[in-house]
């Protein structure tokens, strides 16, 4: 009676286990159907499970997020279309990767047809809800409120803070050092750097290089302990429930500067509406408030929450952006001495004196944009995904040319896969190699696309910018930047230098795992 039962169990999960792979079978052709078997890989774990993301990418069992950077275009160079299907058997789910020029430039100025996945940016919404996170009639409320704020009024406080910040750096940090060495860039030079730019344009709070030491009554952080804590916790947040924040120290200190910062918000919002006298202020909070309480809005105002889900949403694209994109551009400079030299030249040629560069000389500095450009082209800091609203297609092309239509049924996600459109050697001569240059010729503005395209593009993108030409002409005019030597390192060849410099790691954007510097004074 034993061994039947057995048999008859075993029998029954068999026939339940068969039943299950015929059924996950039959629901993966129909998928496969539903895109023309259009080729792309076929893996069994989505980059979007908790275990497909941690894993290292094994083909055929998940292709974690670092896929898309590690491999750029070679990936649709192996399938043979500028356009993939990937394939995950958990969940099912076809995911329209896309390096066609034309096709995304359809895919962003074709809203209603391809919205953002809401939901992928919940997390988001660490603070409330915000214009990244929304979607239809949301958007456009928190996009008529918030655009406003990104003026020249608020660039030119941009510049001019960042120059100030810079100067900082060099009169009361660097002072004595003709030779500045750093084990990474980041977290010494880059993110402080960037940090100190959202508080005072973001917030208007000015935060100097000297540690602020008084904590205010009714709060246990200073504002930039606050807003380094943030910084740095943004991750732990993201990925820790709320009932793990307090267990353990980390945790306890990334929870405390969340609960800081969000106070310190609630604290600069009431101040501003109760103040007797308005003072005209063009940082990106002040000018919020200023066009959310103003009659001629016309709609229901910002909450208190939203107020400060937005603005926070914009210190976490300001900031962290900003430090891991000029991490990878002085890393670049290092190795290529030529384009330093090239830069250095054609800043001492805008300011030969090595005076202070003003707001209005910034659209000079164009070899300052184009180093910039090219370092988001090879260091693209995300990929965008969209989902599709309707049975639609999208054409495709191959290295030779020839097209093919692409059917993309309701429901299908469709990342725009930035990192392998600008490694798409259709648009760009030389992908892999760093030249400037061809941002001051003829470059394909369709196939580059950083800050997104269409009525969803960066609105914060002159913001980005005019920091990053600010600090790359102050640093570039007054130091050399060279890479570090090291001597567990002595017997690299140039190429592995290069390889471990630009080993990199996913956050919220791309960064450099470590970017060992020495900063030289120039005389």
């Amino acid at each position: 009676m034993d061994s039947f039962s057995s048999r008859t169990i075993g029998l029954l999960i068999g026939s339940v286990l068969v039943l299950f792979v015929l059924q996950k079978a039959v629901s993966l052709r129909r998928l496969l159907a539903g895109v023309g078997y259009h080729p792309g890989s076929r893996t069994i774990l989505s980059p979007r499970t908790i275990l497909g993301t941690l894993l290292p990418s094994i083909p055929g069992v998940n292709l974690n997020r670092k896929h898309a950077f590690d491999n750029k275009f070679s990936w649709f160079e192996h399938y043979g279309w500028d356009i993939t299907a990937a394939l995950t058997i958990f969940p099912e789910e076809i995911n329209i990767n896309v390096a066609n020029a034309a096709a995304i430039k359809e895919i962003t100025n074709s809203r209603a047809r391809f919205p953002k996945p809401v939901a992928v940016y919940k997390t988001l919404s660490l603070f409330g809800s915000n214009i990244v996170a929304s979607e239809g009639e949301l958007w456009k409320k928190y996009r008529k409120i918030t655009s406003p704020a990104f003026n020249d009024r608020n660039n030119e406080l941009v510049w001019d803070e960042t120059v100030r910040i810079m100067m900082g750096l060099f009169d009361s940090v660097w002072i004595d050092q003709d030779v500045v060495t750093v084990d990474h860039c980041i977290p010494e030079i880059t993110l402080p750097i960037a940090l100190f730019v959202i508080g005072v344009a973001g917030f208007g709070r000015r935060i100097s290089w000297q540690d602020d030491v008084v904590v205010p009554p009714g709060h246990k952080l200073t504002f930039k302990e606050a807003l380094s804590g943030v910084s740095a916790g943004i991750v732990t947040k993201l990925l820790c429930p709320d009932w793990l924040m307090g267990i353990t120290e980390k945790t306890r200190k990334v929870k405390l500067a969340f609960e800081e910062l969000d106070q310190y918000m609630l604290e600069m919002i009431n101040a501003r509406r109760n103040a007797e006298k308005k003072e005209e202020r063009y940082d990106l909070f002040s000018s919020l408030l200023d066009a959310n309480d103003s009659p001629d809005y016309g709609q229901d105002p910002l909450t208190e929450r939203e107020l400060i889900g937005n603005i926070f949403i914009f210190l976490l694209a300001g900031h962290e952006t900003t430090a891991h994109t000029l991490a990878f551009t002085f890393g670049l400079l290092a190795f290529h001495q030529e384009e330093q030299e090239i830069l250095y030249q054609h800043i001492k040629s805008i300011i030969p004196d090595g005076r202070i560069p003003t707001y209005e000389e910034m659209p000079l500095f164009t070899q300052s944009l184009a180093v910039f450009y090219e370092t988001l082209r090879l260091f693209t800091p995300a990929t965008i995904p969209k989902i599709s609203a309707e049975d639609t297609t999208l054409v495709a092309e191959d290295a030779e040319g020839d097209t093919k239509a692409i059917p993309i049924p309701r429901g299908t996600l469709v990342t725009i896969n930035l990192v392998a459109l600008h490694h798409n050697p259709r648009y760009w001569k030389d992908p892999h190699e760093f030249r400037p240059s061809r941002f001051r010729e003829n470059w394909p503005k369709d196939a580059f696309l950083p800050f997104s395209a269409g009525a969803r593009a960066c609105i914060g993108r002159k913001f980005f910018e005019t920091e990053g030409i600010a600090i790359l002409t102050m640093l570039v005019s007054r130091y050399k930047i060279t890479l570090k030597d090291e001597p567990q390192f002595a017997g690299e060849t140039m190429e592995e230098k290069k390889a471990r410099a630009f080993t990199t790691k996913i956050g919220i954007t791309l960064a450099p795992v470590r970017m060992p510097l020495v900063f030289t004074r120039r005389v």
